[in-house]
């Protein structure tokens, strides 16, 4: 099943209804977007992965700056530099490994995305104390190239990032503001790479502007209300869906490579 501009109501309005849930989960966690957006997409098929991924880039920007200025919470912390500049090394790396795995190998990158949703789905799942101080430099460092690869493939930096950040001690509400941070500065480098290459095409700028109201809708909501879910089980259940779509996408790039 395909987007496009004559396609079916029923399919503009999954495909929207995918934006809200994964757009709600970004806001009141700092991270999911992209996983659940593309994992759902990627099990229907409902669009090519790379015009999704191209989308979802624009989506998440949207997300991120929402929120940091609803919020007032554009700042730069000292600690983040390391993960800054490593990550922007990975997401050059990664964006030209879409570009030649797109080109060469479709439903490889299907799975590799599938099985990536999943691993950190299950690494999500476990309970993350937090450590008695903050991590070094170092840890800062090597977690921002793992995230920024994963940002250039499939403009999906979280888990690395919530694995490392949700283990501070340190509020919140920092925690939160920090992941908005780094995604809305990766979203920016993913974008200056992608257009000028030629690899955004028309397709995934409509996907971006049909999703952009409910984009800027569903963050404003969640910026200013909390989650009536607890954590615990919001936890619960983003995961459950992730592992869901996950599983259903690299199976079906399995079947499709037979």
């Amino acid at each position: 099943m395909g987007l496009s501009a004559g396609g079916s109501l029923w399919t503009h309005v999954t495909f929207l209804v995918f934006v809200a849930g994964a757009v709600y989960a970004q806001a009141i966690t700092g991270f999911a977007l992209a996983l659940i957006l593309l994992g759902l997409i990627g099990a229907t098929n409902l669009v090519p992965l790379p015009d999704a991924v191209n989308a979802t880039t624009i989506l998440g920007f949207c997300t991120a700056w929402t929120f940091l200025y609803r919020r007032r919470a554009l700042r730069i912390e000292p600690v983040l530099v390391p993960i800054l500049i490593t990550s922007a090394v990975g997401i050059v790396v990664g964006a030209l490994l879409l570009m030649w795995l797109a080109g060469t190998a479709y439903e490889v990158l299907r799975l590799i995305l599938g099985v990536s949703i999943v691993a950190c789905a299950l690494s999500l799942w476990r309970a993350v104390r937090p450590l008695p101080a903050m991590s070094s430099p170092a840890v800062y460092a090597l977690t921002g190239g793992i995230a920024g690869l994963m940002a250039g493939m499939f403009s999906a930096s979280g888990p690395p990032l919530v694995y490392l950040l949700y283990r501070q001690p340190m509020p919140l509400a920092w925690i939160q503001q920090s992941l908005m941070v780094i995604f809305g500065l990766g979203t920016v480098l993913r974008l200056l790479i992608v257009l000028p290459s030629g690899q955004f095409s028309l397709l995934s700028l409509q996907l971006a502007l049909e999703a952009l109201p409910v984009v800027f809708l569903v963050t404003s909501y969640a910026a200013r209300h909390a989650s009536p879910l607890s954590p615990r089980l919001l936890k619960v259940l983003i995961c459950a869906l992730l592992i869901g779509s996950g599983v259903s996408m690299a199976i079906s790039a399995l079947i499709a490579m037979r």
